[in-house]
């Protein structure tokens, strides 16, 4: 149980197997109000206190490795770990999009923790990419909820199946890291519910993570470590989540308030300075002692987790999972375009290798997730090995340390024009993105672009391969290039991975998980990122990235969702039904190919005509799909009836607007291959009615609304008939005009129908006065028997 106990003496007089089968209410009463204080504050960097009973549990980073430190401790990647698995960050492991994938890379990352003696690994990190300048979106999954919370789920599940905890992260609102610590994410309850909780929600209530790590940002002006609306009302309350609430590390600023807001522990240590002030607090009544108890208990059983899962025997095979992380690599890979079928490349042909990136893979972001890989493979030798040392040439054209790389553009030229293939290696170095700060622009280096121009001029057949963590912009040659491959950030393997694609010993699979746009300015968050003053405010609302795009009918350069393959699937006609567990989608899929390969069946769903604001379409459901060459299959898609729902603000709860849902079923979000319809029935919502409710909601009510409707039916039939009960014309006032207004029934309604019924009561002929109105207010908003 190395690690786990902790603290010499102390730790071995506990009796694990006791502790880890008491009730942690019991364990709790048992300790005074300074032990309880000092369960719910860290022993140090990278661990919690032993208190009585109570072992010292390990909690490390990251999502895509474990990096557990030794003697030297951080938080920004900058003292050495131990050796682990690299596996690819989340920017690559969406796009494979593949639940199946995650949850195997999830108990990977699990056997190693344990065997590192390790209770808690930090991830998997779910913030929505808001925008491609965010500096941390390499360990974030996608721009779409649905993406995040369905792979999220497969990575915690994949975890704590190995008895070692995940941390689902950063609740909530963390979309970027300039003035990180301190930004108010500004955000109306919409999309704050729609896109940015929406994936935790979904982690939360499938898979319960041990734990939930607080971001350091406020969200509407309120510190998310100490936010009682998002740590006790929405997590809890409205979640069920029964875990642990653990503070990013430097995020709690008091720590009082953020223990009565529902943070369990604050990380890390801080010499005991917090413990003092949570106790006189208590002391003091201006805490309640029960919420100490709550904290305390949640530590306890947190410790017990731990206990129970650690294995002192534990460990792992290093070579299996190096494959694993290779095959999650491959799989990750987004072919973005393949002009004549430039790829695969053919075995014999020469190639010329080029881009200091194939020899110096760029592979992890920086900053907490950095992993000490157990090996790296690069992309030069993987490529030599299935061709042939002969081969193969190499010039690196660029450095990526910004040093003078005056005559290195010449030699990749010369080399380019005597191969038959020049395969171009471009990208970002490490120096522009990581944690700590965004980026300033979404571009390639511009020696980077020149030399793709002189390459592609000396040679045609050129294939591109780009490695970065955020999205780049890739106009400039992305109509010219006839081969590109999206790699991302790929792992420790990335280098034998993108060799097994280029020569098609892995048919690519991946997919766009974020829009690729034309130029920074169509970006969703353009105008209102970083902020300003310590605010920034999430004015694009709902439309965050292919919402927008779509809404705004933009051009991208690739669509959310895209990625092509080395063969080609045919989609037959799409069925849609409806039932109380929402929709059952079924479309026919044939590999009309030659070469085995898998498609991502992607499900979008509208409400034409829907009574609240939507982006044109939304993804509701995906499917990957392995079909051999020939092979048809009927691929199944469930969309469940809570993700059809939209956040009413009216309630304050999630509603299914009833009527008729176009359903499209497609290889992107804009190749659509079947549409279908189907009819969703509503769920009943009675609206709280008040005198400001107007007279258009007054007659939706189910009670309110045909009391309403029978008198204004009475005093159109009035004033229709110009006081004549026959409501025949007459010269002086036509029957299809109503008084001096010139209206008929319909627009007489239209405008009436905006108006608050309260005022209404202050016209003459008004068909109620403002007792009457209020007597059927509270009728209409009387409990139902």
């Amino acid at each position: 149980m190395t690690d786990i106990l902790q603290n010499g003496a102390a730790a071995a007089a506990v009796d694990p197997a006791a502790f880890a089968t008491t009730p942690a209410a019991d364990i709790v009463a048992t300790l005074t109000t300074e032990e309880k204080a000092a369960l719910t504050s860290g022993e140090s960097f990278w661990t919690t206190k032993q208190v009585g009973p109570v072992p010292s549990i390990m909690l490390t980073d990251g999502p895509h490795g474990v990096r557990k430190q030794d003697d030297s401790a951080d938080h920004l990647g900058m003292a050495a770990s131990v050796p682990a698995t690299c596996f690819p960050p989340a920017v690559a492991l969406g796009s494979s999009f593949d639940p199946e994938l995650l949850e195997r890379v999830g108990v990977a990352l699990g056997e190693e923790s344990r065997a590192e003696g390790v209770g808690v690994l930090l991830g998997p990190g779910i913030n929505i990419k808001r925008s491609p300048l965010c500096g941390r979106n390499f360990e974030y999954l996608s721009e779409d909820p649905l993406v995040s919370g369905v792979l999220g789920s497969a990575l915690v599940r994949g975890v704590q199946s190995q008895g070692v905890g995940a941390s689902l992260k950063h609740y909530a609102a963390n979309n970027q890291e300039d003035d990180r610590m301190r930004v108010s994410a500004d955000i109306d309850p919409r999309p704050l519910r729609e896109i940015y909780l929406r994936g935790f929600q979904r982690v939360v209530e499938d898979e319960q993570p041990w734990t939930v790590m607080c971001s350091y940002n406020r969200v509407n002006g309120v510190p998310a470590s100490q936010n009682p609306f998002l740590l006790t009302e929405v997590l809890r309350d409205e979640w069920g989540f029964d875990g642990l609430v653990v503070s990013d590390w430097g995020a709690v600023t008091d720590r009082v308030a953020a223990l009565a807001a529902g943070l369990d522990l604050e990380m890390p240590a801080n010499g005991g300075r917090s413990d003092a002030q949570v106790v006189a607090a208590v002391e003091a009544g201006e805490l309640d002692a029960s919420v100490l108890d709550t904290g305390a208990r949640r530590a306890v059983e947190l410790a017990q987790k731990a206990v129970a899962g650690a294995d002192p025997d534990a460990a792992y095979d290093v070579d299996e999972h190096h494959a694993l992380a290779r095959e999650a690599a491959a799989n990750s890979i987004v072919l973005l375009r393949n002009e004549g079928s430039l790829l695969p490349l053919a075995p014999e042909a020469s190639v010329a290798v080029i881009g200091e990136f194939a020899r110096t893979p760029r592979f992890q972001g920086g900053g907490s997730s950095h992993v000490n890989a157990t090996r790296i493979d690069a992309a030069l030798e993987s490529i030599r090995e299935v061709a042939g040392a002969d081969a193969v040439t190499f010039a690196p054209g660029f450095t990526i340390d910004g040093s003078d790389a005056a005559g290195l553009a010449d030699e990749a030229v010369a080399a380019a024009s005597a191969a038959d293939v020049a395969v171009l290696f471009l990208g970002l170095p490490a120096s522009l993105e990581s944690e700590g700060f965004d980026r300033r622009d979404i571009e390639l280096p511009a020696a980077q672009l020149e030399l793709v121009d002189r390459v592609l001029a000396a040679n045609p057949n050129t294939v591109v391969v780009l490695s970065h963590g955020g999205v780049v912009r890739l106009a400039p040659f992305a109509d010219r290039v006839p081969a590109i491959l999206e790699t991302w950030l790929l792992g420790q393997a990335g280098g034998s991975a993108v060799a097994d694609v280029l020569y098609g010993a892995v048919n690519p699979s991946g997919r766009l998980t974020e829009t690729v746009p034309v130029r920074l300015q169509d970006t969703p968050a353009w105008g209102n990122f970083p902020g300003e003053h310590g605010h920034v405010r999430y004015g694009e609302g709902l439309l965050v990235g292919y919402r927008w795009y779509d809404a705004r009918e933009l051009e991208v350069t690739y669509p959310f969702g895209h990625g092509l393959s080395y063969t080609t699937f045919e989609y037959g006609d799409a069925v849609v039904s409806s039932d109380d567990d929402g929709l059952l989608v079924r479309v026919p899929v044939t590999n009309t190919g030659d070469r085995d390969g898998a498609e991502v069946v992607q499900v979008y769903s509208s409400l034409p005509g829907s009574t609240v604001s939507r982006a044109p379409r939304e993804l509701k459901g995906f499917a990957k799909v392995s079909l051999a060459a020939g092979e048809r299959r009927d691929v199944e898609v469930r969309v469940r009836r809570t993700d059809l729902a939209y956040w009413d603000t009216r309630v304050d709860l999630w509603i299914v607007e009833g009527g008729e849902y176009t359903v499209e079923v497609g290889a992107s979000s804009r190749d659509v291959r079947s549409v279908a319809t189907v009819d969703v029935e509503a769920d009943p919502v009675r609206i709280p009615l008040t005198i400001e409710s107007t007279i258009s909601e007054v007659m939706a009510h189910p009670v309110a609304g045909p009391i309403v409707g029978q008198a204004l039916a009475a005093m159109a039939a009035d004033l229709l008939g110009g006081g004549d009960p026959t409501g025949e014309a007459t010269a002086e006032q036509p029957a299809e005009t109503a008084g001096g207004l010139g209206l008929d029934a319909e627009g007489m309604m239209q405008m009436m129908g905006a108006m608050p019924i309260g005022r209404a009561a202050m016209f003459p002929g008004s068909a109620f006065d403002l007792e009457q109105i209020e007597q059927l207010i509270a009728v209409a908003n009387a409990p139902m028997a």
